[in-house]
Formats: structure tokens, C-alpha cells, sequence
């Protein structure tokens, strides 16, 4: 009772304090007018936005404040996201019981004002505009000038004070708030828990404030441009009902793109939305939950809206238009002679059920369609929102493979088989985003039972000889597609995807088939909802675990018989016989033989092999050490990727590497920490599946990932002892001083040159995948 009393005591004291901060901001300043932002100042002065704000925005605070992660949903990737201001509500909230509204920037409402009224509130100053009150009245003002007051100290651990955690309490100050919050924490300026910016970039910024942060209109599109936009509008809304089906389906899998014109010198970057207004007319976004979800219109069309934000790597996935592209739509989805006699509905069994909604379009077009870019389908789920967090990806392992079944393989009764279990392949979404916790899992847990044993019953059917089931069933990306094979790296709490077999030898791998990356996309993409409730959330996760193993089970088949249940004992230990069945065993299972010739005691490792030699001609090569450019780092660099076990506990998940020659030139890697799993069923005890003694490093030329968690910088004569280091880890004293001696702390006073490095030879090595790292997961050790 007594502590109770005193937290409302407390509150109250704290509401009373606010209060009467905002009185005296109101007499000395006047009062604040919501709507002053509503309409941005022309950008006419001495100081552009786009020249001069944007890329100080872009380098020193976009790292931080982009995607739903951001702090305080923050967002500095865009000047409407300034202007909408800050709010302390998580976004990613694994707790909530019921669905949040949601807060997408440019969708979910249109004027600062607005966002005023969903409980955003101003990080610019709202009152009358007086160079004063722009700095003092402005939360971003003061917060770069507390920096600039109380610099970091230099090259140090930060203290404890600090949280980087991925869900720490939100604590960005409303103005009323700040003169409290700078008392309190003086070190938390902006950029937070990084170097200040120069006195150069500060004053820009003031001076960019105390103009009342103008902002002129983007750039008109060229005329070849706006050509293209206008030919693929005109494109995807035409009237009959077979077009309009097959844009829908076009639209549900490519919403989250970054769509490009591959001939655009610019490359300006494209969103595909829905519109209440057609082609020719001011576009309308329709703003629901899902890309399925019923629009409430009779017709939709399909427009291209420009990108606004800035391009951050972790949400950036790029998608080319062009000519072929549109030919080869034609030829999949239009030129074939199939009825449409009636639109599917936006009902939610419905919509959230791919093989319901699309099953009038030919199996073999959609799986091809996804295939052409199975790298950008894949994408969806380790870029889309959905993939944030320890818990929503320890449902993969650190590396595995991604094969593809082939197209051409059991295509006559696909169809057929496919519409006898479309109902058994239902998922979370069509429950919506407030969804009980325990009972649907239960229930889908049976349909993927009823599921699997039909699959099982279909493929012995299938498959009555061994060469029915061969290399040849694999796709081999059609003698000319790299996304034939696919590599996926888990860096606990985030993921990459790449094209190729890349690194060693992964524990495990996946075999596609198109129910299968349909279900991932509408599981994990289309269907999830990052505002969603618990159940919603949870449902989602334990979903993808079916996924998961039924892909390795299509891996298993390809392997002697005798060599299955060992292998899935190795990959599931600890693990009860239950969870195993799902795998191969009493649920999913084919007593056939494999057509594929393994005769070694190595099945697995010859399987590996052999793949890689049918996708030789079609994969990037695969990037390991001994293909460096310089050939003076290979020696070095192999040893380094040859360390296993225990002292790799110390070395972050995803690191990058600087390693500058003698001649001055900087070589960048990345380290990629596999860890050594049991299992990874496990949805909250993954630390108990931890193998010490089977952590494995991949060292990857370029930059690879989004969040890198810590930066090294050796010179060449110094790799050996970089190595040694790393190998002889044993605690964390010993890892502080492997990074004394080559990290880059965010404390580092040189950080933001090396960042900047970075971000130059991200561009420069991928001008269209590239874009603004994270430094949101970037340690402090």
C-alpha cells in the first residue's frame, strides 16, 4: 500500500512538474500550435534540406532512427517523419493482449496534426517561430546540444547506465520533460551513445532549425521515368477479371519492395500500392493492415508511389522493372488460356489462404513467378518486419542452404493435390491481428499433421521408383537464374540472405516447393502484422516451426534412406520423439529409395558436393577467404576462418573488418559467428541448446548484414596476432582487450570517419542493394 502510495505520489509530482514546464515554455515562447508543421516552409534560404540536411540526417542519425525499431518510432528518414514527431509506444511488443493502431509513417495518417491526436508528440519546435524558440522549444535542438555540452568519454566501455538492449524502456523527453532529463542523464545527448557530430554538421543543423526546418519538394520524375510508371500502371490495372486477379497477386508479394527502373542513372526507388484512384489521377493510398485485407472499394488499382524515405539496408529489397520483366509476366499469368469466372474475396479465411484466393491462376505461374527472385521472396520474411528479435528467429538455425524443387517435377497433379488440401494449409492471419493464444495452435498443428500424411501418401504415389527422385529434381535455376541456391545467416536477433552456397558447410538445408515458399510469404510477409496482440504474435512463431521442418524433410528424402533418422537425430538432439515426427518419422515420411548416388559415409557432405556441381554454372561464386583479391590476406584470412569452439563465445554474431595494406588500401570483410546449436525448437530456452564446442566463423569478403555488432581495424602485418586473439578468447576481460587493441567503440572519437568508409564502400560495392547500415545492435564491450 505505502509503495503504491508513492508511486502515485510520484506521478503526481511528475505531472505537475510537466505542467508547469509547458506553462513557462508558454509564456515566454507562446503556445503550441499542432497544425504549424502541417504545411513544411518552402526550402528557398541559404540552406537546403536535401543538400545539406539530408545527408547529415542520412549518416548520423537515419543509423539509428529508421524502420519500426527506432527509437521512440522516431523516424529521421524522412522530413514527415521529423514533423511527426516521437512517441513512447513500443511497436514490437511480444506482450500486448490486444492489436495496437497502427503507426506507419505516410499511411496511417497524413499531417503532424494528426499524429498529435494518436499520441505522437514534437521533437521540432510547435510554437510561434523565433530563432530562441526553435533551438530551446525544439526536443532535437537540445538534445544535439546536451551532446555537444557532455561529449562521450573517449574510447571506453560505456557505463551500465547506458541500455542498448533491443527493448529497453523508451526515453525520449516531450520539451516539458527535458530540463528533467538532462539533469538526470547528461550523457544521453544525440546521437545516443555514439560520438557527437562536428561543430560543422551541428550549426547546419541549428541553422536549418532556426529557419523552421524548411523542406522543398522532391525532385519531378525524368520523363523516361515517368514513361515507365505510366506503362506499368496502365499494365497491371487492366479490366478483365484474369488481369485483375493476376495484379493482385503481383501486388501481395511485391508490397514491401523497393521497385526500380534498372535503366534509371537516378535509381529512384518505387513502392506498389493500393490506390482508390486509377492511373492519371492524384494517387490515394488505401490504408489497411494487411495487402489482402478488404479495401472497402469495388475496384482497386495498383500505382507506383515514390520511395521517400532513405534507403536503410535492413528494410531496403530491390526489385527490377523493365521490359523482360513484363514479357515474362505476360507469357506466365496472361498469354495462357485459363478461365477466370470470378474475383476471390477479401473475406479473411479467404485472403489470408493463398491456395483459396489465387487458385484460379496456374500453380506453375505462381511458383515461377516467385522463383525468377526467390532471393527478394526469401527476403520478405529475414528484411520484412517480422524478423526483429531473438524470439522471432530462433525458429532458424545460425546457416543453412536453400535449395528449390524443380518446377517441372510432379507439375501434372500438383494442382489437383493442392486443392484437396488447401484447407489443411490455412495460417494465423486469417484470425486477425487479436488472436487467442493457445487454441489455433492446436488446430494447426492437427491440419499440418492431416497435411504432411497426405503429402506422405502423395509422394509414395509420386515417387514408386528411385530415379524419380534425382538431382534433376532440384531446380537448376533454369541453366541461368542465381537464385537457384540461397544462403541464410542468422545473427541471433537479425538474419541475412545472400545469393549462392556461401560459407562452410551449413548443419542443415531446405528443399522449397512452391506450397511451401507460399506459405513462408503469407506466414511471415503478407499475413504478419507487427501491431498484432500475443496471440497473433505467437501463433506466427510456432507456425513457422512446421515450415522449417517440413523444408528439411524435403532435404531428407534426397539422402540414402538408412542415413535420414541419424541425420535428423543430429539435427534435433535433445528434442522428443514428437517434435522429431514432424521432421521424418510417423508424420512426414517416404520409405522409397533415393535416386541420388551416395555411396560415402559422408551422404550429407556428398549431397552438398553434388548440388554444387549441378548449380556450378548458374551461382555466384561462393566468397571464402581464398578468394580475396590480394593475394598476401589469404593465408591469414584462412586461418581465421578455420578457428572453431569455444573462444568464438566471445566474438560477436556479425562484425565487420577493416584491413588496411601497406599501401594505404582498406580491404573490408565480414565475420559471421555460427552458433553451435542442439536443436532449435526451442521458443524461450534457446540458451540451454547452446554447443560452445560447435561455433564456426565464416570470414566473407565485402560487407554483408545490417546490424553489425562490432567494427575491427587491423593493419595487414597485425592479422596473425588478430587471429590469435580471437583463438585464445576465454573471457570477457580478454575480449575488452582484443578490442582496445582493433575495435572501433562507439565511444571511439574516429567512429564516424570509419562509419562513413563504410557506407562509402556499401555504396560503392552494391549501388542498388546498398543503403544505411544499423548501429542499433553495435556492442558496448
Amino acid at each position: 500500500m505505502k509503495k503504491s502510495s508513492a508511486l502515485l505520489l510520484a506521478a503526481a509530482l511528475l505531472a505537475g512538474c510537466m505542467t508547469l514546464a509547458r506553462h513557462n515554455l508558454d509564456q515566454v515562447y507562446g503556445p503550441e500550435q499542432p497544425d504549424r508543421f502541417d504545411h513544411a516552409l518552402p526550402g528557398q534560404g541559404p540552406i537546403s534540406y536535401r543538400r545539406d540536411i539530408k545527408p547529415i540526417l542520412d549518416n548520423r542519425c537515419v543509423v539509428c532512427h529508421a524502420c519500426y525499431d527506432g527509437p521512440c518510432q522516431l523516424k529521421l528518414s524522412a522530413w514527415e517523419g521529423i514533423a511527426r514527431g516521437a512517441s513512447k509506444a513500443q511497436v514490437y511488443d511480444g506482450t500486448r493482449l490486444l492489436e495496437a493502431p497502427p503507426t506507419r509513417l505516410f499511411l496511417d495518417a497524413d499531417k503532424p496534426s494528426e499524429w498529435r491526436e494518436k499520441g505522437f508528440y514534437p521533437v521540432l519546435n510547435e510554437r510561434p517561430g523565433t530563432p530562441a524558440a526553435e533551438l530551446a522549444a525544439s526536443p532535437l535542438a537540445r538534445m544535439l546540444r546536451l551532446k555537444q555540452r557532455h561529449p562521450l568519454p573517449e574510447n571506453t566501455v560505456l557505463p551500465d547506465t547506458f541500455d542498448f538492449s533491443l527493448d529497453r524502456e523508451q526515453q525520449c523527453p516531450r520539451i516539458e520533460e527535458f530540463d528533467r532529463f538532462e539533469r538526470d542523464h547528461p550523457l544521453w545527448g544525440m546521437p545516443f551513445g555514439l560520438p557527437g557530430l562536428s561543430a560543422g554538421e551541428t550549426a547546419t543543423l541549428e541553422h536549418w532549425l532556426q529557419l523552421g526546418a524548411p523542406h522543398e519538394d522532391s525532385e519531378p520524375l525524368s520523363a523516361s521515368v515517368q514513361q515507365q510508371v505510366t506503362a506499368w500502371e496502365q499494365f497491371l490495372n487492366g479490366d478483365s477479371l484474369k488481369e485483375r486477379l493476376v495484379s493482385r497477386y503481383v501486388y501481395e508479394h511485391l508490397f514491401l519492395g523497393h521497385l526500380y527502373f534498372d535503366d534509371d542513372p537516378q535509381h529512384r526507388f518505387f513502392r506498389l500500392v493500393r490506390s482508390a484512384t486509377p492511373p492519371g489521377t492524384p494517387l490515394r493510398p488505401l490504408t489497411t493492415r494487411r495487402p489482402f485485407d478488404d479495401p472497402g472499394l469495388e475496384r482497386v488499382y495498383y500505382r507506383l508511389a515514390v520511395e521517400q524515405e532513405s534507403i536503410s539496408i535492413k528494410s531496403h529489397m530491390p526489385y527490377a522493372l523493365n521490359k523482360a520483366r513484363m514479357a515474362r509476366w505476360r507469357q506466365l499469368f496472361l498469354t495462357p488460356d485459363y478461365p477466370v469466372e470470378e474475383l476471390p474475396s477479401y473475406s479473411a479465411e479467404t485472403a489470408a489462404n493463398p491456395f483459396l484466393t489465387f487458385q484460379a491462376l496456374p500453380v506453375e505461374a505462381r511458383y515461377r513467378f516467385m522463383l525468377d527472385e526467390a532471393e527478394f521472396t526469401i527476403m520478405g520474411f529475414i528484411k520484412g518486419p517480422v524478423c526483429r528479435g531473438q524470439t522471432a528467429l530462433n525458429v532458424i538455425e545460425d546457416h543453412f542452404w536453400v535449395f528449390f524443387m524443380d518446377p517441372e517435377a510432379f507439375k501434372e497433379s500438383d494442382t489437383e493435390f493442392l486443392q484437396r488440401e488447401s484447407r489443411n494449409l490455412s495460417m494465423p492471419a486469417e484470425l486477425k491481428s487479436n488472436a487467442p493464444v493457445l487454441g489455433p495452435w492446436f488446430k494447426y498443428s492437427r491440419q499440418q499433421v492431416d497435411y504432411l500424411e497426405a503429402k506422405s501418401r502423395y509422394l509414395a504415389q509420386r515417387i514408386d521408383s528411385p530415379n524419380k527422385l534425382t538431382l534433376s529434381t532440384v531446380w537448376d535455376g533454369d541453366g541461368s537464374n542465381p537464385n537457384a541456391a540461397l544462403t541464410v545467416y542468422r545473427h541471433f536477433d537479425s538474419a541475412t540472405v545472400l545469393k549462392g552456397l556461401v560459407g562452410e558447410r551449413p548443419k542443415t538445408a531446405w528443399v522449397l516447393t512452391y506450397p511451401l515458399l507460399e506459405r513462408i510469404h503469407y506466414l511471415l510477409v503478407a499475413g504478419y502484422d507487427v501491431f498484432g496482440n500475443i496471440g497473433h504474435q505467437l501463433n506466427t512463431r510456432l507456425y513457422m516451426d512446421f515450415l522449417r521442418m517440413e523444408g528439411e524433410f524435403n532435404f531428407l528424402i534426397l539422402l540414402p534412406k538408412e542415413s535420414r533418422l541419424p541425420i535428423r537425430d543430429y539435427w534435433y538432439r535433445g528434442v522428443s520423439d514428437d517434435t522429431k515426427d514432424y521432421v521424418y518419422g510417423r508424420h512426414a515420411y517416404f520409405d522409397g529409395e533415393s535416386g541420388v548416388p551416395l555411396t560415402g559415409a559422408d551422404p550429407q557432405g556428398e549431397l552438398f558436393t553434388q548440388l554444387g556441381h549441378r548449380l556450378a554454372a548458374v551461382l555466384p561464386r561462393n566468397p571464402d577467404p581464398a578468394w580475396v583479391a590480394d593475394p598476401k590476406l589469404q593465408p591469414a584470412l584462412a586461418k581465421l576462418q578455420g578457428l572453431k569452439g569455444k573462444s568464438l563465445t566471445w566474438v560477436p554474431e556479425l562484425a565487420f573488418l577493416r584491413v588496411d595494406d601497406p599501401a594505404g588500401h582498406a580491404h573490408y570483410l565480414t565475420l559471421v559467428r555460427n552458433t553451435g546449436h542442439l536443436n532449435v525448437s526451442q521458443l524461450l530456452l534457446e540458451s540451454k541448446t547452446i554447443v560452445p564446442e560447435e561455433h564456426s566463423l565464416d570470414v566473407l569478403p565485402g560487407l554483408i548484414g545490417a546490424y553489425p555488432n562490432a567494427i575491427y581495424r587491423v593493419r595487414q602485418g597485425d592479422l596473425p596476432a588478430f587471429t590469435a586473439a580471437v583463438a585464445e578468447l576465454s573471457s570477457d576481460d580478454g575480449y575488452q582487450a582484443l578490442v582496445d587493441r582493433f575495435g572501433v567503440r562507439r565511444s571511439r572519437s574516429d567512429f564516424w570517419s570509419v562509419s562513413d568508409a563504410l557506407h562509402t564502400e556499401v555504396i560503392r560495392s552494391a549501388p542498388i542493394e546498398g543503403g544505411l547500415l544499423d548501429y542499433n545492435r553495435l556492442e558496448n564491450r
